[in-house]
């Protein structure tokens, strides 16, 4: 599932065939510039994949249920491992643009639950979610970048609601709470997947920076752009890990 300017990994995959969205009963649309808005199947790694270029967000309009309707179809098409990819704003000194963080974790802002309402029949009424991302592709992510020479984060993602971008007390606030990144996406899909037993690995390109003493302006465009850079190193760590799990 690949987030804006993150699309370079579909063109890795080999023996692919698309399907817009528009040609599948009851997706939805992006409206976002950056997402394509295209299924593709194909082969990466060694393995059989399914790519989502471009995702859907609750701050274009939609339900949460119809954000996450394409993890049901995954789920039910025998996806067995979930890939997220995010462009984030940063708020952890230590990050700098265009830095690759592995996410372990993350805290959900958003002011509708995905689970809510009448219960699916492919999990439990209560999900637990103490590993929502996998500890051992998060292993095997250390393994890869270290042997590529890749700096590699570690961190806890925020997910709101947007659209806006945060204001530096914002940033200040989910600092405090305990994340290193945040954006509009990725944590509605992870919670589906985990309800349905799919394994989840997350990565976030840092694309802006917050929350500290010098307020920065952030456009989408700058967004963009920060995370075209940054993706061929998503892209090798994503084709390894599939390749070698």
């Amino acid at each position: 599932m690949l987030g804006t300017g993150l699309g370079q990994l579909a063109s890795e995959i080999t023996d692919a065939y698309e399907i817009p969205y528009n040609e599948i009963p009851n997706f939805p649309v992006s409206t976002v510039e950056g997402h394509s808005g295209k299924l593709i199947f194909g082969r990466l790694g060694g393995k059989d994949i399914m790519a989502m270029q471009g995702r859907f967000h609750y701050y274009e309009g939609y339900s949460m249920k119809e954000v996450t309707f394409p993890v049901r179809v995954m789920y039910e098409l025998g996806i067995q491992t979930l890939f997220v990819s995010n462009a984030a704003g940063g708020m952890n000194p230590e990050f700098h643009i265009g830095d690759i963080m592995v996410i372990t974790d993350h805290i959900n802002l958003f002011p509708e639950h995905p689970l809510r309402g009448k219960n699916f029949p492919t999990g439990p009424r209560f999900p637990d979610m103490h590993e929502a991302y996998d500890a051992q592709l998060v292993a095997l992510a250390d393994e890869i970048a270290a042997e590529k020479g890749i700096r590699l984060m570690h961190g806890v993602y925020v997910g709101v609601q947007g659209p806006t971008f945060e204001t530096p007390a914002e940033y200040r606030m989910y600092r405090i709470i305990g994340g290193d990144t945040i954006g509009m996406s990725t944590v509605p899909e992870v919670i589906v997947a985990r309800h349905c037993g799919i394994r989840v690995f997350g990565m976030s390109i840092v694309t802006d920076l917050g929350g500290f003493d010098t307020p920065v302006q952030v456009s989408h465009e700058e967004v963009q752009m920060a995370a075209n850079k940054a993706q061929p190193y998503m892209t090798e760590i994503m084709r390894e890990i599939i390749r070698r799990s």
